[in-house]
Parts: structure tokens; C-alpha cells; sequence
């Protein structure tokens, strides 16, 4: 429908003495309106002193009834349940309006055009003080990123400070807001921090926003996919979510956040700026007390709060959170299922079904646990061990062959092996296999003792043996018997026995009483002068 027209400003012109011409020329009104506007306020006798005082509005509904009759037969809306529909994922005016044709069809009625149909909208909003759900819609979307002010807090046993990162969260609807401070702003951070941030606020949304992060962001090209890290492609899958970055350089695709970060920084950093922390626990329970003010606090421009309007009116709109929480993990790829069923990680041992014998699996490394893969499909997974552990096996006995599935190794061939070498290797070999509880853990650390033999040779691994066991180790391992190797203690060994044998056998052949020729030359002499 066309815009209403300026009644009022029309007859003050004309009441100042402007033609119809030059009010037309000079306010961009048609000649038409002017003309109907000054034949209607003529025939009803109205001079501009009498509606000097008059709203626009009024005026108009009085110069042209039929008009004002004719917008009363539109058929009536009801606003209350449109914005309330506009807060449900997918709904937009677009489609309520759609709808509402297609009620004033069934009824017969007068339906009003889609432009009134969203300026009614808006006034309503504005009239209401409601928030528009055009701009964002509860429970859609969070928007995620670090501050850039960070924090610290004093070391006291190092003496000096420590920097601390704030990860910022945002609902954009409601500005219901989550910040963890951390002591970096890497990858396993990064993840565990959304973790978190759901916990939080009880649920997900349809849609996370981040920067373009490296810990999260691989390649985000202006045309095709944008490509994810495994940990963060992960995250999402696990929470079933839709990861959106925002454009590159484009902050205001993520305004919400941005402006979090500079109220965060006020309420936040600038209000703790004169207290001392001395541990990071004390400072994120700092934070915290700060977080829950600033949520809290009544808006300026909006009723409310942040945390009342999250929990009155976008709370119940978040989907649920899975059932247990997504762990933070560290991809490891190409790792070879050993001789025994066991992969290598970090110093232990993980028992692998013996199937995959010699296959490359990757290993999914969380805080508590892992899980191997092979061609994408999980095959194992396993309690892992702290940090301080070494040398430890994590064996499930299903994964264990039966006896004699092992074609190439067992435990005879490789004690035969060793007794080609020496007894004192015999015994080291021996003594790998009683230190196990599977007898299949034992392969390797043996097969690696016995290649020795083939770098050094069978003699100076058997030295090397024997040393190890004279030094008192109670099962001598690779690592021992390399270390002696390489630094050439067997040679020394073996030169320092030779030294004393030569010299045992010097001192047994001094120790003997033997008489030369010139003794009994003497004693023929002395004989004959008698």
C-alpha cells in the first residue's frame, strides 16, 4: 500500500500562501494529493488554525474516512502469536505470512500485503519493547572466541606472573554469557573449554560461530567447504552442532561475542585489575563470582536480564547434551600392531585383537582413555595410563591368540635363539618372559635384545649379558644392554678380563722354584774341587 500522505505539512504551506505547484515542486508530493488534500480540508471547512493541534494521524483519518474504512477491513492479526512463532527454529514472516493468506482465504477476508504485514511486525516490537526475532532467534546459535585483555596472577613458587587467556561465549538472543580463564590458548584448551561451556548452559544450539582459529580451523576459503581440525570436527559430531566460522576479517558476523568481549573486559578484568592472585584457582573463582554479577545485571536498554530472559525465554529452546561429556583428544596416526598384539604409546603397551598383527591402526589419545582405529572403525579401547607410567601393558586376553597361532615367534624359537648365543643371554631372555603376565609381552622386549646381535655380534651381546647381570639388574632389558653396547663397556669388559688372566698367569709362573743350568754348573764345580 502506498504511503500515507502529509496532510498536515500540505495545508500549513498552503496556509502560508505556497501554490499547489510549488508545495508539489518543493516537498517531492504528486500534484494529485496535493489537490485532494486542499479539496477535502475545503468542503469540510477546515482551515490549517482549525487542525493546527490535531495529530497527523487523526487528521488524515478525517480529511479521507473511506481510507481509514477501508484499512479496518483487513483481516486482523495476531502479533502476540507471531513473535512467538518467530522464536521457533525456521519460522520467519516470510512463512507466517504465507499462512495468514491462506487463513484470509478460507475466510473470505481482506488480507493485508506483506510489507504491512512486517512494518506492523516491527511496530509491535517497538511499541512492546520486545526484542525482534528477526535479528536473532533463542536457542539458535553461540558465538565463541578469546578475549584479547587477558589476566595473571603470581606464581609464588616460580616469583613471577603468570598470563592468563579468557575463552568468551555468547547466546546471541538472550547475551547470556560463559568465560574460563586458561593458562594457554591451545587446541586441547580450546576444546575442553566448549565442553564446558555446554555444561554450562545446559544444552546446545543448532549453530557454533568462531574465529577462523588454528586450533580449530584448518582452511575456511572464500568459495568451497571450510575444513575442520579432527578434534573440532569431532566436538561436533558429538554435540550435533554445525560449526560456522565467521568471515575472515569479518567480525560483525559475530557481534554478539565481540561485544561481549569488551563488556567482559569492564565487568571482568577491569574490576578484579587491583587484587592479587597468588594461584589460578583463586582467580577463576574470582571470575566466576564476576560472571554471575554480569549476567545478572539488569539491562539498560531491555528488560531484565541476560540470565532472566535466558531462562524465561531461550532455556527450554537449547537441545539436550548427549549423554556424556566429549572428552578432548589427540590424534596419533600409523602406529604398527607389534609382534605381540601390543601398540606403542607413550612408553606403554595396548593390546590390540591379534588379527590386525602388523596393520597400521591410529590411536585416539583422551585424558582417561584410548581408542584404537583401524580404516576408521574402532577396535579397541583402553583405560590409559598416567602420565608417570612406563613400561606398563594394558592387555585384554580376548585379544591374545590361541596357542600356536603365532606363525612367525614363540616363546621356545626365541629361547633357542638365545642359547645359539650364549648362557648368559639364555638367562636374560628368560628373564624378560618371568617379568610378564602374558607371555605374548614378552616378544618384542626379547626380539630386541636378540637384534643386537646382528649389529654388535652374538659374542659381544653375550658380554653384554653377562655384565648386565653382574651389575645386579634384575631383568636387563634393550635399553641396558644398548646403553653398553654403544658405549663399548663389553669391549673394555672383555680387555680388562684378558688383562687379568695374562697377569694371573704371569703371577702363577713366577710363583715356581726352578734351578738353571749355572746351578748345577756350581754344583758340579763345587764337587770337582773337592
Amino acid at each position: 500500500m502506498a504511503r500515507k500522505i502529509n496532510v498536515k505539512l500540505i495545508l500549513e504551506l498552503r496556509a502560508q500562501g505556497m501554490s499547489m505547484n510549488e508545495i508539489s515542486q518543493t516537498r517531492s508530493i504528486s500534484k494529485h494529493s496535493v489537490s485532494r488534500t486542499c479539496k477535502a480540508a475545503h468542503e469540510k471547512g477546515l482551515s490549517f488554525s482549525d487542525i493546527q493541534d490535531m495529530a497527523e494521524i487523526t487528521l488524515y483519518h478525517l480529511l479521507f474516512p473511506e481510507k481509514h474504512a477501508y484499512e479496518n477491513d483487513f483481516a486482523a492479526i495476531d502479533m502476540e502469536y507471531v513473535h512467538k512463532e518467530l522464536g521457533k527454529i525456521g519460522v520467519t514472516l516470510k512463512l507466517l505470512h504465507a499462512e495468514y493468506l491462506d487463513e484470509c482465504r478460507c475466510k473470505e477476508a481482506l488480507p493485508m500485503s506483506y510489507s504491512k504485514f512486517c512494518r506492523d511486525y516491527r511496530n509491535y516490537t517497538v511499541q512492546g519493547k520486545f526484542t525482534s526475532h528477526i535479528v536473532h532467534k533463542p536457542g539458535e546459535r553461540i558465538e565463541v572466541d578469546w578475549s584479547g585483555p587477558t589476566m595473571e596472577y603470581l606464581d609464588l613458587d616460580a616469583g613471577e606472573l603468570i598470563p592468563v587467556y579468557l575463552f568468551v561465549a555468547t547466546l546471541p538472543y538472550s547475551q547470556y554469557s560463559y568465560v574460563e580463564p586458561c593458562l594457554d590458548m591451545k587446541e586441547m584448551s580450546w576444546i575442553q573449554c566448549h565442553v564446558n561451556m555446554w555444561e554450562f548452559f545446559g544444552g546446545t544450539t543448532r549453530r557454533l560461530v568462531p574465529d577462523n582459529l588454528k586450533t580449530g580451523i584448518l582452511k575456511h576459503p572464500r568459495e568451497g567447504d571450510i575444513i575442520l581440525n579432527d578434534a573440532y570436527e569431532a566436538l561436533a559430531i558429538h554435540y550435533r552442532t554445525a560449526i560456522m566460522p565467521a568471515g575472515v576479517k569479518k567480525p560483525k558476523h559475530k557481534p554478539s561475542v565481540e561485544g561481549s568481549v569488551g563488556n567482559i573486559a569492564t565487568a571482568i578484568i577491569a574490576k578484579l585489575r587491583n587484587r592479587q592472585f597468588t594461584s589460578f584457582t583463586s582467580l577463576q573463582a574470582a571470575v566466576r563470582e564476576k560472571l554471575s554479577e554480569f549476567n545478572r545485571a539488569e539491562f539498560q536498554k531491555r528488560e531484565m536480564s541476560r540470565y532472566l530472559v535466558f531462562v524465561e525465554e531461550e532455556q527450554s529452546r537449547l537441545n539436550s547434551l548427549p549423554k556424556y561429556p566429549y572428552e578432548p583428544c589427540t590424534w596419533y596416526y600409523n602406529r604398527k600392531v607389534q609382534l605381540n598384539s601390543h601398540i606403542a604409546f607413550k612408553k606403554n603397551y595396548y593390546s590390540c585383537p591379534y588379527k590386525y598383527l602388523g596393520k597400521k591402526v591410529d590411536i585416539k589419545a583422551m585424558k582417561t582413555r584410548i581408542e584404537i582405529y583401524c580404516n576408521r572403525e574402532r577396535i579397541k579401547t583402553h583405560q590409559a595410563f598416567g602420565p608417570h607410567a612406563k613400561n606398563r601393558y594394558r592387555t585384554d586376553p580376548e585379544d591374545m591368540p590361541e596357542q600356536g597361532q603365532y606363525q612367525q615367534w614363540n616363546k621356545p624359537r626365541i629361547v633357542s635363539w638365545a642359547s645359539e648365543i650364549g648362557a648368559h643371554t639364555v638367562i636374560v631372555i628368560k628373564t624378560i618372559f618371568a617379568y610378564v603376565d602374558v607371555k605374548e609381552q614378552g616378544f618384542n622386549p626379547a626380539l630386541s635384545v636378540l637384534k643386537l646381535a646382528q649389529k654388535y655380534s652374538d659374542e659381544r651381546l653375550e658380554t653384554a649379558c653377562r655384565i648386565a647381570l653382574e651389575q645386579g639388574i634384575k631383568s636387563p632389558q634393550y635399553i641396558h644392554l644398548n646403553s653398553i653396547l654403544s658405549t663399548n663397556q663389553d669391549v673394555e669388559y672383555k680387555a680388562k678380563l684378558a688383562k687379568l688372566a695374562k697377569h694371573s698367569q704371569t703371577a702363577s709362573e713366577n710363583s715356581r722354584y726352578t734351578r738353571g743350568a749355572s746351578y748345577y754348573n756350581s754344583f758340579g764345580k763345587g764337587q770337582h774341587d773337592d
